[in-house]
């Protein structure tokens, strides 16, 4: 992530299409943070799902914003998308099987 991060980053940050795949980048770290408050710290696996599936689309975003700027850079983040995809159906699973 940090390299995907770097290599977009060095294309320059006084454009906007650097800083506007940034900020989705920033984004999805945060509810990355997020996601283990209110799943673990809060006990509530509903809002964990809430807040990875807005992770996951946020690095769906991102991906592509890099893609425009560096394919090396989108290339890179497909595990995490793949990781955060699993992460999600356990989250739902979660979901469905404690009412």
């Amino acid at each position: 992530m940090g390299v995907a991060a770097y290599l977009v980053w060095i294309k320059g940050l006084e454009k906007k299409a650097v800083k506007k795949a940034l900020s989705f980048f920033i984004a999805q770290l945060v509810f990355n943070f997020l996601w283990s408050i209110l799943f673990f710290g809060l006990h509530s696996p509903i809002l964990g799902l809430m807040d990875i599936l807005i992770l996951w689309t946020l690095i769906l975003i991102t991906i592509i914003k890099f893609h425009k700027l560096s394919k090396v850079a989108a290339y890179l983040l497909i595990p995490y998308l793949l990781w955060v995809s699993f992460a999600t159906i356990l989250n739902f699973s979660i979901v469905l099987l404690n009412p």
